[in-house]
């Protein structure tokens, strides 16, 4: 049978069951909605309430959302929780459907290797069409944690770079006679990267009534920076002791510029090494090609006369 006769197949048998419940079904509640002021002083009905929403919102969201949770509950716990780190170092933590996506793209992605392989090499043998469609299918599958573990890296690289000079636009800003709070504030308002973002976020969580500590503990667990660990492990030890808030950040940005300096001076010493691969693998026989090229074409050429 042709593949696009069976994806064709497919696809119809998929539309009929979602044809009739969008047709056939009873929709109608048994309860109606209260309006405030609404027209002629009608209450609002559910069911043309529901009546008014797109397709998207009540065929196609519900059914996806479905999907997802069920391969989500079939996946393993270790694969779920590694994708649910790289998605929170990704910035995907306020995103309630963020995993439930993430994972119906791997089982996505796996099928379409899967697919691919078994379209590319029709001609193998039974074991091994089987084995070829099983990393295809694979590489497909694992391919959205590369990507989302690359993207975290990055994010992390990034709060890392912006950590000292927020570090000491928050000390200025304490030190200036503003309250911690207020200086994390200031510090969101001003910046524009993934650190702000947090510090925005750790700040809404204390105007909902966490505790500070414990809005800083957050903090740290939703990134993966050292530097920001010890700066609010630091912030916390302070409060618990009664230590000056203006000094401990006086010596955590101190701290955070010399390990800047030497990360700087770290990989100023890489850069001879990483030079030294391309140079003897494309410099040097380029080199040896210019020089020694004539003198072995001349040499041939006596060996030939003689």
């Amino acid at each position: 049978m042709p593949l696009y006769v069976l994806i064709a197949a497919l696809a119809v048998s998929a539309s009929i069951p979602i044809l009739w419940w969008s047709l056939a079904s009873d929709r109608r509640s048994i309860a109606t909605l209260e309006t405030t002021e609404g027209a002629y002083g009608r209450s609002a009905d559910a069911h043309r309430l529901v009546l008014e929403e797109g397709a998207g919102d009540r065929i196609i969201r519900p059914a996806l959302r479905s999907v997802a949770g069920t391969v989500t509950r079939v996946t393993p716990v270790g694969w779920v929780s590694s994708l649910r780190r790289h998605l929170m170092l990704g910035g995907h933590h306020g995103d309630t459907h963020a995993l439930e996506r993430a994972v119906v793209l791997k089982f996505v992605l796996g099928a379409i290797g899967g697919l691919v392989a078994w379209i590319l090499f029709p001609d193998l043998s039974g074991l091994q069409h089987l084995a070829v469609i099983i990393l295809f299918a694979g590489v497909g599958f694992f391919l959205p944690d590369g990507f989302y573990a690359r993207r975290g890296r990055e994010r992390q690289e990034q709060i890392q770079i912006e950590m000292p000079d927020t570090l000491d636009q928050i000390t200025m800003s304490v030190e200036a006679g503003l309250g911690f709070e207020a200086a994390l504030a200031r510090a969101a308002q001003t910046g524009d990267g993934p650190l702000a973002a947090e510090l925005n976020r750790t700040l809404r969580e204390i105007q909902l009534g966490i505790p500070r500590d414990q809005a800083l503990r957050n903090l740290a667990d939703r990134t993966d920076v050292p530097d920001l660990d010890s700066f609010v492990l630091a912030v916390v030890q302070s409060e618990k002791y009664g230590i000056g808030i203006g000094q401990v950040l006086r010596v955590q940005a101190a701290e955070v510029r010399d390990k800047r300096r030497e990360r700087a001076e770290e990989r100023a010493l890489k850069i001879p090494v990483l030079i030294l691969f391309p140079l003897v693998l494309c410099i040097f026989p380029t080199m040896f090609i210019v020089l020694l090229g004539p003198a072995a074409i001349q040499i041939a050429g006596l060996l030939g006369s003689l």
